[in-house]
C-alpha cells in the first residue's frame, strides 16, 4: 500500500474531498478557490466583491481560503472588466502628527477594509506643496475609486473640485458644503467648551489656546467653544498668533517659552493635540513654569498619553478608531451607492471622556 501523504487534504463545502492547491507553485486563481470551497466561480467572485445576495458565513469562508493560499486578485484585469480600482487613498500631509492621531487613523481605515474588495493607500503631500496636487492626480489617473480628506478647510478648494467631477470622497472633518458630502468630525466646539471649563474650575483667569491653524474649520470651532464658554467668566482669553499647532515640536517649544516670559500672568494653556501639548509644556518648565501650579493644562489626545506624561495635564479623548471605520465605511458607500444620503457622523467629548 503506498505511503505517503493523502492526495487530498480539504473538503469542499458539499462535503467531497478536493486536492488542494495551497502547495501547489502555480498562482491561485478564481477557479482555485472554487474547486477548494465546492462553489461556482461566479459565486466566488461575487463573495470575494461583497456581493449583497452573498451570506456572510459563505463570504467569510471564501475570503478564508483566498487568505490560506495567498489569492491576490489581478488589478488589471478587475479594472478592464469594471472600471474600478479597489481602492481608496487616504490622502495625508507629511507633516501630520504620528505620535497618536495618523497611526490610529491608519489603522483602523485598514482594519475595516480587511474583508471587503478594497484595499487603502496612502498618498501624501508635504508642507510646502499645493494639497490640490494628490488629488487632482487621482482624479486624472483614476487610480482610486475613492479619497479620503483630512485636515478639512471650511471653504476647501480640494471639497469644491471633488464635488464638481462627481469622485467619490469623504472628509474627516465639515466643510461650508457639511450638508452635501459625506463626513466624520469629532465636536471641537465642545471640546474647547470642556477644556475652557476644566481651566475655570482649576482657578485660571488667564487663558491662552494654542490653535490649529485657523483656516481649518475645526481651529474655528475649537476657538469658538472656548471663547463662548470663557465670556462673562471674568477670566481672559487670548488665542496664540503667529504659530499653530501644527507646528513643528521645537517650534511650539520656542514660542510657548517666550510668550509665557513675555506674559507671566497666562495661566492656563488650551492645546489641540498630543504633541503640540508635549511641546508646550517642555517650552514653558524650560523657563521655569510648574505644570499643575502655576500653569495649568488642557488637551486633546488620541491615546491615553499625557497622563503618564504630566499628571496634572487635563485632557479629552478624540475617538480616532472610530473615526476611520467610520470614513471607511462611507467611502465605500460613496462608491457603490451614491443615490443615497451622504453617511456623516459628529461626535462630542462628554464629562467621563475627560479627566483632570
Amino acid at each position: 500500500m503506498p505511503s505517503g501523504r493523502p492526495a487530498c487534504s480539504r473538503l469542499n463545502f458539499k462535503g467531497n474531498p478536493v486536492a488542494s492547491s495551497i502547495e501547489s507553485p502555480k498562482k491561485p486563481t478564481l477557479r482555485t478557490i472554487s474547486e477548494l470551497s465546492g462553489l461556482a466561480v461566479p459565486t466566488v467572485s461575487r463573495a470575494l466583491n461583497d456581493a449583497p445576495d452573498i451570506g456572510k458565513d459563505t463570504k467569510a469562508r471564501v475570503r478564508e481560503i483566498a487568505r490560506e493560499i495567498g489569492y491576490v486578485p489581478n488589478r488589471a484585469g478587475v479594472r478592464l472588466r469594471t472600471g474600478k480600482t479597489n481602492v481608496i487613498s487616504l490622502v495625508l500631509g507629511t507633516d501630520n502628527e504620528v505620535t497618536d492621531h495618523t497611526g490610529q487613523l491608519v489603522s483602523s481605515i485598514a482594519r475595516e477594509l480587511r474583508d471587503t474588495r478594497y484595499h487603502m493607500i496612502v498618498t501624501p503631500y508635504f508642507p510646502d506643496e499645493d494639497p490640490m496636487i494628490p488629488v487632482r492626480y487621482i482624479v486624472e489617473t483614476a487610480s482610486a475609486d475613492a479619497v479620503i480628506l483630512n485636515r478639512v478647510e471650511v471653504d476647501d478648494p480640494r471639497i469644491a473640485y471633488l464635488m464638481e467631477r462627481n469622485f467619490p470622497f469623504v472628509c474627516y472633518g465639515r466643510s461650508k458644503w457639511r450638508d452635501r458630502h459625506p463626513y466624520f468630525d469629532f465636536d471641537n466646539e465642545t471640546f474647547g467648551q470642556i477644556a475652557a471649563r476644566g481651566l475655570l474650575a482649576r482657578g485660571c483667569r488667564a487663558i491662552t489656546i494654542l490653535a490649529p491653524p485657523e483656516v481649518q474649520n475645526y481651529a474655528q470651532d475649537m476657538i469658538r467653544g472656548a471663547r463662548d464658554t470663557l465670556a462673562g467668566s471674568g477670566a481672559s482669553f487670548e488665542v496664540l498668533t503667529g504659530i499653530s499647532g501644527d507646528d513643528p515640536g521645537e517650534v511650539i517649544q520656542t514660542r510657548i517659552a517666550e510668550y509665557l516670559q513675555a506674559h507671566p500672568d497666562r495661566d492656563g494653556l488650551i492645546c489641540p493635540s498630543t504633541t503640540a501639548a508635549i511641546a508646550a509644556v517642555v517650552g514653558a518648565e524650560r523657563i521655569g513654569r510648574q505644570i499643575g501650579t502655576d500653569l495649568q493644562v488642557f488637551a486633546k489626545e488620541a491615546t491615553p498619553f499625557l497622563g503618564y506624561f504630566r499628571a496634572p495635564i487635563g485632557t479629552a479623548r478624540e475617538n480616532v478608531r472610530e473615526a476611520g471605520s467610520y470614513l471607511a465605511r462611507a467611502a465605500i458607500q460613496a462608491i457603490e451607492r451614491p443615490d443615497l444620503p451622504p453617511m456623516q457622523k459628529l461626535v462630542s467629548a462628554t464629562a467621563s471622556d475627560t479627566v483632570g
